[in-house]
């Protein structure tokens, strides 16, 4: 999970570049589950439904909701299988083309620096290819066409690594409310319930393998819930590989419009509630790299998107979280302030799908993750410079619970 943020919602590559919804030919790995009895759903799925949830007919589920995705990896949603009738790859046939930027690239309606400037791609975006001319490529990314610069782009293998690398595979929920287990198992503890449309993160099988130690059947998802790793079940859920997308103008006024009102939200739940908490114990090495000027407000964010990202996770691996955001700030590559890191496109994804924002709206936010925040605006970092984390068990970095920062 990179992070950064926007009021994105994340695009699936169905959409904006690769469609690449995980398929049973990608690198010849079997993705797909085998269809259940349908006079009998089984007990796991039964089990997973609320009690007062009717599962839906095995007729609508669709062969995307049957994947597997305990395999569901990046590499088994970026297929290279060919087009027996072109002899193309699907990367090639799609067209992909991604960022190489450290921050934003503008996007114009013609292909001339003089041109009117109609959007923005940013640092770990895609999109498609549509015309490419003069040093120029005009492309489609979420709901921006427009032309780009090719100096500033990645095309043909370049491209599909680089997906590879940012891109992410995402669970949305297509059944009723789901129960979010604590194992893999019907009797297992809950941690939440999950409903119609939430999406979350897919642990991929090597992440899962260093975190858990466990290799999913294909009955089970594993996802990413607040840091931890929950189970739900895979035969009520459709999965997509997705890279960001570039916003118009008049999309980023949206977006920071929103921004202002969850910002505005937070400085009122904070007038009554508590900026602080007990500081926790089994600390890890911390350093200071300065105070950042903050409000209570941003530590209301900075606090809930913390628990977005890692709730569930010890106070090290909460207060690593805010430094990265705090990194941000201070790296002249972001935005300056933490409310435009945190809703900066592309990056948090439970900034752009609302999380972050019905959180600071509640008002229940964990007291080890107000603590973080407050210590990460006053510059106590214990992950160095790092500006980037996600699951660990498939890149290196400094690991503190289920995630790697670098």
């Amino acid at each position: 999970m990179t992070a950064q943020e926007k009021q994105k919602s994340l695009i699936p590559v169905l959409r904006t570049l690769l469609i690449l919804t995980v398929s049973a030919l990608a690198f010849g790995t079997e993705a797909m589950a085998q269809p259940g009895d349908t006079d009998n759903p089984g007990a796991g799925v039964a089990a997973i439904l609320d009690e007062d949830t009717v599962p839906e007919e095995a007729s609508l589920k669709t062969a995307e909701q049957e994947v597997r995705v305990g395999e569901a990896a990046l590499a088994v949603s970026v297929g290279r299988q060919q087009n027996k009738n072109t002899g193309k790859t699907q990367e090639e046939e799609l067209e992909l083309v991604m960022t190489n930027v450290s921050n934003t690239l503008n996007v114009r309606k013609e292909p001339d620096e003089e041109a009117e400037k109609i959007g923005y791609l940013y640092a770990d975006c895609g999109g498609t290819i549509l015309e490419r001319k003069d040093g120029w490529t005009k492309l489609e990314s979420g709901g921006l066409i427009g032309w780009a610069k090719d100096e500033y782009l990645l095309f043909d293998e370049e491209a599909v690594q680089e997906a590879r690398q940012v891109g992410r595979t995402m669970a949305t929920v297509t059944g009723d409310t789901l129960r979010i287990r604590k194992e893999p198992d019907p009797d297992a503890g809950v941690y939440a319930l999950a409903a119609r449309g939430e999406s979350f993160e897919v642990v991929g099988e090597s992440e899962l393998e260093f975190s858990d130690g466990i290799h999913l059947s294909e009955d089970w998802a594993a996802i990413d819930y607040e840091g931890c790793t929950g189970y739900i079940s895979s035969d009520f859920i459709s999965v997509d590989f997705e890279v960001d997308s570039g916003e118009t103008l008049q999309e980023i006024a949206a977006r920071e419009a929103a921004q202002t009102k969850a910002i505005t939200a937070s400085a009122e739940t904070a007038k009554g509630g508590r900026t602080k908490a007990d500081t926790p114990a089994g600390e890890t090495k911390k350093e200071n790299a300065g105070v950042v000027p903050a409000g209570v407000s941003d530590a209301q964010l900075l606090a809930a998107l913390i628990q977005c990202e890692a709730g569930g996770e010890s106070y090290e691996g909460q207060l690593a979280v805010g430094a990265v955001v705090i990194n941000r700030v201070r790296s002249g590559s972001y935005p300056s302030t933490i409310s435009g890191v945190i809703y900066a496109s592309g990056q948090f994804g439970p900034a752009g799908t609302g999380k972050v924002a019905s959180l600071l709206s509640s008002g229940n936010i964990k007291n080890s993750c107000l603590q973080a925040a407050n210590e990460a605006i006053n510059g106590i970092t214990n992950v160095g410079n790092a500006t980037h984390f996600r699951r660990a068990g498939n890149r290196e970095g400094i690991v503190i619970g289920n995630h790697v920062f670098w």
